[in-house]
C-alpha cells in the first residue's frame, strides 16, 4: 500500500553550555501548531523489532516543580484514556484511573 500523505512534528530543543534544555518549541503543521513553546515533554515510541519502548523525557531548567506534578498527573490520566481506546480493557482502565486519583490526592493536586 502506497503512502498517500506524510505529516511532520518538529521539536526544537535549545541547550545551555552543559547541554541542559533551556527552551523547548514544537510545531505540527497539520495540527495548526507553529513554534509553540513548551516547558516539558515526554515522547514514547514503540520499537516493534526489539519489543520495547524508546523514550525522550525533557524539561527546561525553569520548569516549576508544582507544574511538573500537574504535568505528570495529566499525562498519566491521558495514558489511561488512551489505554482504554487502544484495548477496550475497562477494568484495567478503571484501575489506572484509581491510581491517577490517588496520585493527585497524595500530591494535593485536587482542588478543595
Amino acid at each position: 500500500m502506497a503512502i498517500s500523505n506524510k505529516s511532520k512534528i518538529i521539536i526544537d530543543v535549545s541547550l545551555d553550555q552543559n547541554k541542559i534544555p533551556e527552551k523547548l518549541h514544537w510545531s505540527a503543521q497539520d495540527g495548526g501548531v507553529s513554534n509553540q513553546q513548551a516547558k516539558a515533554m515526554l515522547l514514547s515510541v514503540w520499537d516493534a523489532q526489539a519489543k520495547e519502548s524508546m523514550r525522550i523525557d525533557l524539561w527546561t531548567k525553569d520548569m516549576p516543580l508544582d507544574e511538573m506534578k500537574i504535568f505528570f498527573h495529566q499525562t498519566l490520566s491521558a495514558m489511561a484514556d488512551t489505554f482504554n481506546r487502544a484495548t477496550n480493557d475497562e477494568k484495567m482502565t478503571a484501575t489506572m484511573k484509581d491510581f491517577c486519583d490517588y496520585f493527585a490526592e497524595k500530591l494535593e493536586l485536587k482542588k478543595k
